[in-house]
């Protein structure tokens, strides 16, 4: 009789332990996702900024430099 109790409190400790684990899984991966999301998020962010026909936006640089001669 007690190897009964024994074998089924040994299956339940298993049972949650899998669940434990599916469950941290699942936590990982969606904040791995997340963290993916955030990288591109920032990657796209930092990317100089190009003009409609593909040559980059000099922004305020060249502004400056287009001012000297005046």
């Amino acid at each position: 009789m007690a190897d009964e109790n024994d074998k089924s409190t040994k299956q339940d400790a298993r049972q949650a332990r899998a669940s434990r684990d599916d469950r941290l899984k699942s936590a990982l991966r969606e904040n791995l996702k997340r963290r993916k999301m955030q990288a591109r998020e920032r990657a796209a962010s930092t990317d100089p900024s190009q003009n409609e026909d593909g040559s980059l936006d000099e922004g305020a640089a060249g502004e400056i430099a287009g001012k000297t001669g005046d």
